[in-house]
């Protein structure tokens, strides 16, 4: 990883700035408008929103998802007398990631959709901050050997993600002989206590009520069954090139520390903090220097205890999918994402239980047929993920009859 930032104003480019991340992004860079330039937005469908943020920001570019939707938008920003460009679809995504003019792109689009736009972010060579977990678990080795082709610079933002980092030296090449395993925490989610009998009458609402963090929906409900703990798994394989049994997970109800590395020497090293995800983001943004986050400080004085516990299988069934898939053969990460994304889907709006989540992906993962060299190229990759989906999909309908 070579630091490539100079003493300009970093031009950002936000993907994904309407969610969680992209506005906390936004939070970190406004606190220090002398270091970074707001040069490009990216929204879904969020159009009131985004159009909010051009207003503040003034950035040069604004991407919807769709040329539609950026219609809407282009016609609220004439109206607002705001010159940003506005431009549509999944092509004006990769464009403006890959843009000469762009320095560092935060990667925050919430599952497989941000593979392609961060993909040509990596093989363009910029300082990718990597929110959107969901590129490695798809992309895998296609994505890091695009990392290294186009020499960008891969940070992690996932808060876990970054704590292994900031627990190691710079030198990557180093990695290997210093690490023993890598222990990623997990809060939990909003059921750790509660009876797994019960599960069938979860609601949305319940689910999207996480205790400690603010976070998405999708992510959300990803927390409450832990499978966005088996993605995080998945995606620290191939960020810290480990083996799938380096990897573990404890469960850590306080989120106060935030993963930890232990060495071969049995030291173990820690990163601790308050649970907001301004801190990993301050830190990638300004790495290897550090920055005001703008995230309260840790209180040593005012924590009653640190609780640690092993995650348990019955509760959280979708957690073994992880060391599964990464074991199986390669584009079984590809299915079991968007398996889930799928399942997702259908739980928030009601078509089918809470409960049901994990048997769309177990049965995802059955009936979909990998075929050879899906995982060479993106067009495989999508595919793949196409296929998963519509499997996924016929899994729900059946469920819902």
């Amino acid at each position: 990883m070579v630091d490539h930032l100079s003493s300009r104003p970093q031009r950002l480019c936000i993907l994904g700035a309407t969610g969680s991340i992209g506005t906390n992004t936004l939070d970190v860079a406004a606190r220090h408008p002398e270091r970074f330039e707001v040069w490009a937005l990216s929204g879904a469908s969020r159009v009131d929103e985004l159009l909010a943020q051009c207003v503040k920001h003034q950035p040069r570019f604004a991407v919807m998802s769709s040329e539609p939707v950026a219609a809407q938008l282009r016609d609220k920003v004439r109206a607002a007398g705001l010159r940003t460009e506005v431009l549509g679809g999944e092509q004006a995504l990769c464009d403006i990631a890959a843009h000469p003019d762009v320095d560092v792109v935060m990667g925050a689009i919430v599952g497989a959709a941000g593979l392609a736009p961060c993909l040509a972010a990596a093989r363009a060579g910029k300082r990718l901050l990597l929110a959107n977990k969901e590129a490695l678990v798809v992309g895998g080795k296609l994505f890091m050997q695009a990392v290294k082709d186009g020499g960008a610079t891969l940070l992690p933002i996932d808060s876990e993600h970054s704590a292994i980092f900031q627990c190691l030296p710079e030198d990557p090449s180093t990695w290997a002989s210093r690490i023993d395993h890598i222990v990623l925490t997990a809060s939990g989610g909003p059921f750790r206590q509660r009876d797994p009998a019960t599960f069938a009458d979860i609601t949305p609402e319940q689910a999207c009520a996480h205790p400690n963090w603010v976070m998405g929906r999708k992510i959300s409900v990803d927390s409450a069954t832990m499978m966005n703990k088996a993605l995080e798994v998945i995606e620290a394989r191939w960020l810290f090139n480990l083996e799938p049994d380096q990897i573990r997970v404890v469960l850590h109800p306080q989120s106060i520390i935030h993963s930890m590395v232990v060495c071969r020497d049995r030291s173990v090293l820690a990163q601790l903090g308050t649970p907001d995800m301004r801190v990993p983001i301050a830190y990638g943004l300004s790495w290897p220097q550090r920055i005001e986050s703008g995230a309260d400080l840790l209180d040593f004085s005012r924590l009653a205890a640190l609780t640690f516990e092993p995650p348990d299988a019955a509760r959280y069934p979708g957690l073994q999918l992880a060391w599964q898939t990464l074991r199986a053969a390669p584009g079984s990460t590809c299915v079991l994402n968007a398996a889930n994304e799928v399942a997702v889907d259908a739980f928030l709006n009601r078509r089918i239980r809470f409960d049901q989540i994990h048997h769309v992906n177990l049965q995802a993962l059955s009936d979909c047929v990998v075929p050879a060299g899906a995982v060479e190229s993106v067009e495989g990759l999508l595919s793949l993920d196409a296929q998963a989906r519509r499997v996924a999909e016929s899994v729900v309908m059946g469920l819902a009859r």
